[in-house]
């Protein structure tokens, strides 16, 4: 294995790496001013930066032209691509903190063959130079590239080294490189647009980045002179060249001073009728007004009750009236907060099919109908391969890099927080499995294009499909996928058994040399440390089964793969070869960009657990492939509707799509029982709450399935912010919008990227390092992929859109140097000093990091949907043991106390944000605070049993009537609620169930650990879930029997034996007291029933299977009952006796 080193800037490593059009002349070597920066870094400045930033004019820039010699050697930028990414496809990349970023050219990256050419170490043939064995230059196909017409086989660096200092000439037959036929094979000329026209006359304005200035000369991407298409198409707005709907009017291109009067629209566009992707469906107004009726009649009703009780306290009882009257008081503010949000529900539906018409069909405007999506980044993210298991993690990639979206728009990044080699391995055999499994999911349009759900599917799989070869191609790809998972399952024991037989050789080599030098000495035993073995033979640069110094979980260096490179521009089809698994005529069988990223950990710093890991991957990706939109998958949601990408994308490219932060599917799970004991579908939130909130300002971010736009990420106002001022009810009924004069007149490309409160003032240029890290190559990406983001200016209501085939231009190809740069973005220190995790991307400082990262964007004034398709968008899977559900919970309502106790509490938030959507967000945070109001009255069933009083005096008509009011209404609003969100009635009574079950457990631990954090300072850890399954393989719902002791299981059982054993206290009184008291009987034990039949699911938990009840049950259940009762029996003693018990006698 060989490996290179990089500085810690980008350099000349890549030959005309970036270049995308072969006509335009070879541009000189450049000399440019630069400055070295704390880090030890470069940047490189523009004439204009540098009067802007030093105020003089003293510096002229000047041009070197160095001739021609055998170190400077004019290079065909078709064949430099092509290496250079075969090259960036073959190395595994590595640096961090004070190290050397090194690109380790591998030949080798799983132990089974490799055979897609997009993939790590495909097979090829070797390079025929003497004492070379690399692989040779390859094209998408996997067809060797052989740069001269003696076919001489000729490996990368081979090749670099014959043009630069062999003088051109071939090792082979010794004539020189002529490149006649190597362009028809390696670049297809065709489809490059024009050439750039002259850069003198565009004005200022057109090529200004909205406010911001590039950090680099105008249209180079880096110091060599590359032309950057997307860049251009930014800054001259696309009103020049091929595939544009904007053109310039007579008189040329740039007159009248770059006024928007300059350009037209072609009337064939405007005649076309206008269809919009989205629709909104609101709810039948036979159910919603009803449901609105309902509402303010019980907040009456509630404050009817409450002034009564207040006014009519218990004398005889006046403890157990104060306590009940306060949570009651609690409970109807919590169930306000609550309802008010979802007094707007709305549904919403997309259209696919105008979504295809306007980015995918030949048109004026893109005559080729070559698709015009923006680029989609999805991002996974794992962490521990013992509990989240590589076969799961798989399966999920296989799904995403099988989506059915354009395929050079595209790419998945894998982040993998531990840095194991097993994760790693793992990702190659699944990329190699997708060069047959995506093709086929193409070829027979295959649903789910998750292979472990698809072949475990209960109903017929042969419906509906046409296709004659398809029961063969299911045959041939199931046996394909019973290998794969054989490969996998037999990885861990796969690397230790290689680990443990690199190292034995290690020891015998140590030992041997020792010998040598030590001679006739006594030889004492090696100790060399255990390392974890790649399949090429070399170290593994991340965590080691034996950890070691530089090779734990939380110390070891950045790791980045490209595991498959980016596809090439135009479809590659496959064929009927026979020694191909399935025939794959006419089928494209190109795959997605697929990267393997393992951010940098080093002792000391602070690493921010998912949001740290999440924004590692929000930097690597804008410079690896800068996806305008962002999907963030957890390791067990898959892709279940492979169209979910382009439902999201109706929403983004919609009018008005331009000020939409993200898009939230709902989460589906598989795997649940069929009772949903624990709740655990969640239903009622997503299917009430959620839908709610998107007639405000949108749903929460609930963590995973969530469709993101980038420059949202990055803490920028949505477009026009200052046009919208929410109105208190603004859900419901209209507002009037005011327009600030300056903003009016402010060009809107002006207006696209800002921060803050200024409409008129330019971002300064020198904040941007404090807000983004030093990285130019990230900070020049953000224009870009904002321009990239816009919808389609093709009607004149659409503000802030782009040309229509703005996007049908090929993607930069990688090169060695910006994926070295894309290390340097993933090391620790990299955020020091800059406002990730405060501003920028995910937000740091909560357990639930997700909520708060979505509650940044909406107090900036941006919007949310809520996407929920007619199949599934993505499914995973949940804890169906009551533990593993107890501790998920906990986890989320600590983040939520969290959230009360910090900045991100709804009470401050901005003016932007609604007034219900303010609502909603302060009941976030408020909700787990329920638990101590709630533990409270689920005793006083069984204290006033025990006592013989009762919340009020007399069961009289009034308290009655006052109950059955809101008890009615109450049902009422379910049954509307399940009318117009479609969830079934014994979804909603799980759902309420559990709300006791969590809030008398995990809910009153999470206020508990909230405070000490906040009061003591003491840090709250939680562990990853378990997503394995039971011991019993033979049963899916295994986990669910399985009975794992925790302490939040102690108050929900307290609870219960004490309502029991009060019943049979409170009966026993009254059936042999002299006057019964039979209303304050019914009254305890109607509540106390209440109790108990919301803890039933917790109760039977414990039970475990068939009866098989743990002991620890027996014991706590036991001590509870003999403590109350004798402690009972102390406080109150029988009649006519005066020491502690009395006598006992049978009634």
């Amino acid at each position: 294995m060989a490996s290179k080193s990089f500085k810690g800037s980008r350099s000349n490593l890549s030959i005309s790496s970036d270049a995308t059009d072969s006509q335009k002349p070879a541009l000189p070597p450049t000399v440019t001013f630069g400055r070295r920066t704390s880090s030890g870094r470069y940047v490189s400045y523009s004439r204009e930066d540098l009067d802007s930033e030093i105020g003089s004019s003293d510096f002229m820039n000047y041009t070197v032209h160095i001739p021609p010699t055998p170190d400077n050697q004019p290079m065909d930028p078709s064949i430099s691509q092509k290496v250079e990414e075969q090259y960036v496809s073959n190395s595994l990349f590595t640096g961090g903190f004070n190290s050397v970023t090194r690109a380790h050219l591998m030949d080798k990256v799983i132990d089974s063959e490799a055979s897609h050419p997009q993939m790590a170490g495909a097979k090829g043939s070797c390079c025929a130079v003497p004492g070379c064995d690399a692989k040779v230059m390859s094209d998408e196909r996997g067809v060797d590239i052989l740069p001269c017409e003696c076919d001489f086989k000729i490996c990368r660096d081979c090749y670099i080294d014959a043009v630069k200092t062999g003088g051109g000439i071939c090792p082979g037959c010794k004539e020189s490189y002529k490149n006649t036929e190597l362009d028809e094979v390696a670049v297809d000329n065709n489809s490059r647009p024009l050439p750039l026209p002259p850069p003198g006359t565009m004005s200022k304005m057109e090529r200004r980045l909205s406010l911001m200035k590039s950090t680099k000369s105008v249209l180079m991407r880096s110091q060599t002179g590359d032309f950057d298409h997307n860049r251009w198409l930014f800054e001259t707005r696309g009103t020049y060249g091929y595939g544009n709907a904007i053109w310039p009017n007579d008189g040329g291109f740039g007159s009248n001073n770059g006024k928007d009067e300059d350009v037209h629209q072609p009337k064939d566009l405007m005649s076309k009728p206008w269809r919009p992707l989205t629709r909104k469906l609101k709810i039948p107004a036979a159910v919603i007004s009803p449901y609105r009726l309902l509402v303010v009649i019980r907040i009456v009703a509630l404050g009817l009750f409450l002034q009564w009780r207040v006014a009519h306290p218990n004398q005889d009882a006046i403890w157990l009236w104060g306590m009940s009257i306060v949570c009651e008081i609690w409970f109807a503010f919590s169930w306000l907060l609550d309802q008010l949000p979802k007094l707007c529900p709305i549904n919403r539906a997309t259209d696919l099919n105008v979504l295809k018409e306007k980015f995918e069909t030949p048109t004026l405007n893109n005559p080729t109908g070559k698709s015009d999506l923006p680029g989609v980044d999805v991002f996974v993210s794992t962490a521990d391969p013992e509990k989240e298991p590589p076969l799961v993690t798989s399966n999920t990639i296989l799904s995403i890099l099988a989506a059915d979206y354009p395929v050079e728009k595209l790419a998945c990044y894998v982040s993998d927080d531990g840095g194991a080699l097993l994760t790693f391995e793992a990702m190659a055999e699944a990329a190699s499995f997708a060069n047959v499994w995506v093709p086929f999911c193409r070829k027979h349009e295959i649903e789910p294009r998750n292979p472990e759900s698809y072949f475990s599917l209960k109903r017929d799989p042969y419906k509906n499909k046409v296709k004659s070869d398809f029961v063969k191609d299911r045959r041939r790809v199931k046996r394909e996928y019973d290998e794969f998972k054989v490969r996998i399952n037999g990885l861990p024991d796969s690397i230790r058994r290689r680990s443990d037989a690199y190292h034995a050789r290690e020891e015998i080599k140590a030992l041997k040399l020792q010998r040598q030098n030590m001679e006739d000495e006594p030889v004492d035993s090696v100790k060399i440390p255990k390392a974890t073995w790649m399949a090429d033979g070399t170290h593994w640069p991340g965590t080691w089964m034996t950890p070691g110094p530089e090779h734990s979980k939380g110390d070891h260096a950045g790791i980045i793969q490209v595991m498959l490179k980016p596809p090439s521009d135009e479809p590659l089809h496959g064929g009927s070869d026979e020694a191909k698994l399935i025939d794959l005529t006419d089928i494209d069988i190109r795959l997605p960009l697929l990267v393997y990223v393992s951010r940098e950990k080093r002792p000391g710093y602070d690493h921010n657990k998912k949001a740290g890991a999440m924004n590692a991957l929000v930097r690597a990706s804008a410079i690896m492939s800068n996806g305008p939109f962002i999907l963030n998958l957890d390791c067990d949601h898959y892709i279940y509707n492979s169209q979910a990408l382009r439902e999201g994308m109706c929403f983004m490219m919609d009018r008005g799509g331009d000020r939409l932060c993200y898009v939230q599917f709902p989460q589906r799970f598989e795997g649940i029982d069929p009772s949903d004991r624990y709740a655990n579908h969640n239903t009622v939130f997503f299917d009430v709450n959620m839908r709610a909130l998107d007639g405000l300002m949108g749903p929460v971010y609930v963590g995973t399935g969530c469709l993101f736009r980038r420059i949202a990420l990055y803490g920028f106002d949505p477009p026009r912010s200052k046009d919208h001022h929410p109105g208190c009810c603004s859900c419901c009924f209209s507002s009037r919008r005011k327009k600030h004069s300056s903003v009016a007149h402010t060009p809107e490309e002006n207006r696209s990227l800002r921060m803050g409160d200024s409409d008129d003032e330019e971002m300064n240029l020198s904040l941007l390092p404090k807000k983004f890290g030093n990285s130019t190559f990230l900070i020049d990406s953000i224009p870009v992929a904002e321009f990239q983001g816009r919808p389609l200016a093709d009607h004149p209501a659409i503000k802030n859109g782009r040309p229509p085939g703005a996007l049908t231009i090929a993607r930069d190809l990688l090169d060695a140097s910006t994926v070295a740069e894309a290390i340097s973005v993933i090391s620790c220190w990299y955020e020091d000093k800059t406002e990730w995790g405060q501003r920028t991307g995910w937000i740091y400082g909560s357990v639930t990091e997700d909520v708060v990262t979505g509650y940044r964007m909406h107090n900036r004034g941006w919007k949310s949907v809520y996407c929920v398709t007619k199949r599934d968008a993505f499914r995973g899977t949940a804890p169906i043991n009551l533990t593993d559900r107890l501790h998920q919970v906990l986890r989320w309502a600590t983040g939520s106390v969290e959230i009360f106790f910090s900045r991100n509490n709804a009470l401050l938030a901005s003016s932007r944000m609604k007034f219900l959507q303010r609502i909603a967000y302060l009941n976030v945070g408020i909700y787990p605070f329920t638990s101590v109001f709630l533990i409270v009255y689920c005793f006083l069933p069984a204290l006033s049993l025990f006592s013989g009083q009762f919340i009020v005096n007399t069961l009289d008509v009034t308290f009655l009537v006052y109950l059955l009011v809101i008890s009615v209404t109450l049902c009422m609003l379910a049954v509307l609620e399940i009318k117009w969100s479609g969830i079934e009635l014994e979804e909603w009574w799980r759902n309420e169930q559990f709300w006791l079950i969590g809030g008398t457990s995990a809910h009153l631990a999470a206020v508990l650990q909230g405070l000490l954090k906040v009061v003591a300072g003491i840090e709250i850890s939680f562990t990853l879930t378990s997503k394995s399954g039971g011991d019993d393989v033979d049963d899916e719902f295994a986990d669910l029997y399985i009975v794992k002791w925790t302490s939040l299981m102690i108050p929900p059982i307290v609870i219960m034996m004490v309502n029991l054993i009060a019943i049979a206290v409170g009966v026993s009184r009254t059936i042999y007291s002299v006057i019964p008291q039979w209303s304050r009987l019914l009254g305890g034990v109607f509540f106390s029933f209440w109790v108990l039949a919301h803890l039933y699911p917790f109760a039977k938990g414990l039970m475990g299977r068939r009866g098989r009840t743990p002991t620890i049950v027996f014991v706590w259940s036991g001590l509870v009952a003999i403590t109350i009762s004798l402690l009972w029996v102390a406080i109150n003693p029988p009649s006519n006796t005066n020491q502690i018990g009395g006598s006992f006698q049978f009634p």
